[in-house]
């Protein structure tokens, strides 16, 4: 068995844009490196066969950027982005599958967005910025760049490129609109589109609305506002009419659980009820797969695993097809619907390419990480447990390294996820932020719970903590901990807790409720939900998890009895704080102000910012660093007490 190092776990790669081919035997996906060492990042293009009978083969090299590929309709070829004309602009290739050197069909100044190849075979559908006008150019070049909220960040256009001319026309009827979307109908007709008002996501009012664009004549059909969050818009027919499903976050919102959304495709502009097809179940949609001869495909989120659902076109409910076990993404299926592939992990298996029927058994294609099979893991058991108000929790414990439950008690950290509509499915969690197995090498227990507000339980469950993070939410975590001390499990004396963004906010949020905590660990978290609200991107989504903005009048406010930095006078436990200094979901000002309260209080805490990092940490020696520190951080205050 080989150590487990901190270099093993970044130098490594992940399978992502899994697509099986229209005609269901292939399966092409990206590999890309979980680090970043230079400013552009590479990946590279793969394809597999869909019933294992051949190895995976690499079709592109990895050189640049290598992404999001889409098949032909005839299964011969790909469409993918790549930026290896010019690194940071990604351009529109094409490649054989059978062989042969990729072709580039755009050289477009602003490059584009996303692509999908029509049914006709002789176009493309492609979002990409308008090019930068010479009076864009000028003001640039003079620096003259003032930012105008709404117009700072180019519209996405919807164009439709002739793959023998290589001319392109823009969808104009959809007006000032910023093009999120877009999906054929299988039968070759109409494109769905998705819209919203600006690039920008608009952190007070989005608005996602649905629009059908006929390809030949170019006239728009619209179809009016679709639900919060709108994605994935998928088509399907019964009884000789046609169908939009999407997924979107449940009403009111914005908190909530996702839903698969539905509405018959009228003849005219005539407004349509659009139907929530999920409603009352106890799992969460987490992605659809349209297919040509049937009702879709849906992914769901079911508890610790993962399953696959059918729509059932007569009581238009979902009915389960197969359950896999762990966790699961990336749903695609073939034309047909008779092969399906995702991306899924298991508790020793990281995440890889799996492909086969929707209602059997699903191979593994592609494996990624081989050197990971010589390592010794701790061993992940999963937790079936109640709150305190007698609701149903689950989550899961990864044991010290090489011990089982009777060697206890252990050291126990607490890792909260983020979101906080996320989850803990039961896969291999062998992450960066901070890490489940890397801390578990070191003898810690490793408790990952699933507090109410996380996906795989159904919309109620997701939206109790509109309003109310910190608050059931937390006792949910607490619930757990002690039952795993009352099983001789953990010990109390040596608890810790860390999680990064949502998870931050609750590790932040614990040490202001109590002092049993010894070491916590707060990455990109939240300290005050109002200064959200102001200064982060997701604005109400924010409100709603704080339960105001602080505009509505003169406080108190109930974001302020939410937030962490209310409660700085009474923390005593230690702290390390950890942020990207370009983060724009959770800004680093809400780190800076958890740590400018500690230090007037007196708190330990060490307090660190990576430089160009975002909301995640890319960079290989950041990576790296956040590793070591914060397993030494849990070692300096959690080590074995002197006997």
């Amino acid at each position: 068995m080989n150590e487990l190092t901190p270099q093993l776990i970044v130098d490594g790669a992940v399978p992502l844009h899994s697509v099986i081919s229209p005609d269901g035997r292939w399966v092409a996906y990206t590999v890309a490196a979980i680090t970043r060492e230079e400013q552009h990042p590479s990946s590279a293009l793969w394809v597999a066969a869909t019933d294992g009978s051949s190895p995976p083969r690499k079709l592109t090299e990895g050189r640049a950027r290598d992404s999001n590929p889409r098949w032909a309709p005839d299964s011969a070829s790909l469409f993918f982005e790549s930026d290896r004309l010019t690194r940071g602009t990604a351009q529109l290739h094409r490649i054989p599958v059978d062989g042969g050197q990729a072709r580039a069909l755009t050289t477009w100044r602003s490059g584009i967005r996303d692509h999908l190849p029509l049914a006709d075979g002789r176009r493309v559908a492609v979002m990409a910025e308008d090019p930068p006008s010479d009076e864009d150019e000028r003001r640039k070049a003079e620096r003259d760049d003032a930012k105008v909220w709404g117009q700072q960040v180019p519209y996405g256009r919807l164009r439709l490129l002739e793959l023998d001319t290589g001319r392109s026309r823009v969808v104009d009827g959809l007006g000032d609109r910023h093009v999120v979307e877009v999906t054929q109908r299988p039968d070759g007709g109409p494109l769905a589109v998705l819209s919203r008002p600006t690039p920008e996501l608009d952190p007070v009012s989005p608005t996602f609305e649905l629009h059908v664009v006929d390809p030949e004549t170019m006239k728009i059909q619209n179809l009016g506002q679709g639900a919060l969050e709108a994605s994935s818009p998928t088509w399907w027919s019964t009884d000789g009419s046609w169908h939009l499903c999407y997924l979107a976050t449940t009403p009111p919102g914005p908190v909530g659980g996702r839903a698969v959304f539905d509405l018959a495709v009228p003849e005219n502009d005539a407004a349509q009820e659009h139907h929530n097809l999920t409603s009352g179940m106890a799992m969460c949609p987490s992605g659809l797969a349209q297919v040509a001869d049937g009702p879709p495909l849906a992914l769901f989120a079911d508890g610790l695993d993962t399953a696959i659902h059918r729509l059932d076109p007569g009581t238009r409910r979902f009915q389960p097809m197969s359950r896999l076990k762990g966790y699961a993404a990336s749903l695609t299926a073939g034309r047909s619907g008779e092969a399906v592939a995702v991306l899924a992990s298991t508790a020793y298996e990281p995440r890889n390419v799996h492909a086969g029927p929707p209602a059997g058994r699903l191979a593994r294609l592609s494996d990624t990480r081989p050197e990971l099979r010589e390592i010794r893991w701790g061993t992940q058991e999963r937790l079936s447990y109640h709150a305190r108000d007698g609701l149903d929790l689950d989550g899961l414990l990864i044991l010290p390294v090489g011990r089982s439950r009777e060697d206890g008690p252990f050291p126990l950290i607490t890792l909260v996820h983020g979101g906080p509509y996320a989850r803990y499915a039961d896969q291999f969690l062998l992450g960066t932020s901070p890490s489940a197995q890397w801390l578990a090498t070191a003898g810690y227990a490793i408790f990952l719970p699933n507090p109410r507000g996380g996906e795989g339980h159904g919309h109620a469950f997701a939206a109790a903590v509109a309003g109310a993070v910190g608050t059931q939410e937390w006792t949910d975590i607490t619930s757990g901990i002690d039952l795993l001390i009352a099983d001789g499990i953990a010990d109390p004396d040596r608890l810790g807790i860390g999680g990064w963004s949502h998870g931050g906010f609750m590790a932040a949020w614990a040490v202001g409720q109590t002092s049993r905590f010894k070491a916590a660990v707060m990455g990109a978290g939240i300290s005050h939900w109002g200064m959200l609200v102001a200064t982060g991107e997701w604005g109400i989504w924010d409100a709603g998890l704080g339960g105001s903005c602080g505009w509505e009048a003169a406080g108190p406010h109930r974001h302020d009895q939410l937030s962490p930095i209310s409660y700085a006078s009474k923390i005593s436990t230690p702290v390390l704080i950890l942020h990207g200094e370009d983060d724009t979901n959770v800004p680093v000002g809400q780190s800076t102000y958890f740590h400018r309260a500690l230090r007037r209080f007196g708190v330990e805490h060490e307090f660190v910012v990576y430089p160009r990092e975002g909301h995640s940490i890319l960079e290989r020696n950041h990576q790296l660093d956040v590793l070591r520190r914060t397993r030494a951080w849990f070692d300096r205050w959690l080590s074995t007490p002197a006997v």
